[in-house]
């Protein structure tokens, strides 16, 4: 039996068990609300997915009923139409693959990683990689590293993960002609690590964001401008895959921004290995 008690606006959902013992009856309250969040947000997950998906698959298939009638014989808009179907197959591919190495980051997230990574390297390399998007957008990427080598217990492919979204999003809303930095600073104690760490900050000089959107940053499809999203190909899962990834690592994340200054997205990663 499902009993509902409300307190104030609040409602408090109950599965209740009725048991007789002797000339007696036992009822037992078991609260539900953990339950039914979970099953919420399973749901609006799926709302999400459904329209993320759905967005693009509406727009490949309009193109495609046009491509097939008045569009055929005209081929300056065949071009134009295929130029956007490839680019709307490749929002839902990015949606797909985000979607995968969320589910595979989620299910190995209990799981410490045991490698040494050089961090030094790995920046270096992923800053290599996104030369092309930096030279694209004008951004200039500077690399500032503490110290020449250091290594950390990690997953080296899942955080060059972690720093290629977090520098392609510098890229991305750093603003055109500005510097993006990167730096790796010396390890220190911290507080929240419980012991040794090593911060990795990618710091912007763009527009910056409001601080009411901070906290929600690392929600699964939170974007704080949606159409801008949308329109560098951001899926609106890279933070939560990022959150997941230094939650595995027994690290910390931590957003710093302010309108019209900027963003500065700090990693905190342990340097000794933690139980």
């Amino acid at each position: 039996m499902r009993f509902v008690a409300r307190e104030r606006d609040k409602d408090t959902p109950f599965l209740v068990h009725i048991v007789a013992a002797g000339r007696d009856i036992v009822l037992s309250f078991a609260d539900q609300s953990a339950a039914e969040d979970v099953g919420k947000m399973r749901r609006d997950f799926v709302a999400n997915v459904s329209h993320e998906l759905r967005t693009p698959l509406t727009a490949l298939l309009g193109f495609i009923e046009t491509l097939g009638g008045a569009a055929r014989d005209d081929a300056a808009a065949r071009a134009r139409f295929l130029g956007i179907m490839a680019h709307e197959a490749e929002r839902m591919t990015r949606l797909v693959d985000d979607l995968l190495s969320l589910s595979r980051v989620e299910e190995d997230e209990r799981v410490r990683p045991r490698e040494l990574v050089d961090l030094c390297g790995l920046l270096a390399s992923v800053i290599k990689g996104l030369e092309p998007q930096a030279a694209a957008a004008d951004v200039t990427v500077r690399l500032d590293l503490a110290q020449e080598m250091l290594r950390v217990p990690g997953d080296a492919g899942q955080l060059t993960q972690v720093f290629a979204n977090l520098i392609e999003n510098g890229i991305k809303y750093g603003g055109s002609g500005k510097v993006l930095i990167v730096a790796l600073h010396e390890p220190t104690n911290h507080l929240r690590l419980r012991g040794q760490g090593v911060q990795i900050s990618v710091t912007d000089k763009g527009d910056g964001i409001a601080a009411h959107h901070i906290a929600r940053l690392t929600e699964r499809f939170y974007r704080v401008d949606t159409h801008r999203s949308r329109e560098v190909g951001g899926t609106g899962l890279g933070l939560a895959i990022v959150k997941h990834i230094i939650n595995r690592h027994r690290g910390h994340l931590l957003i710093e921004s302010e309108l019209g200054q900027g963003t500065r997205v700090s990693v905190f990663l342990p340097v000794e290995m933690v139980s």
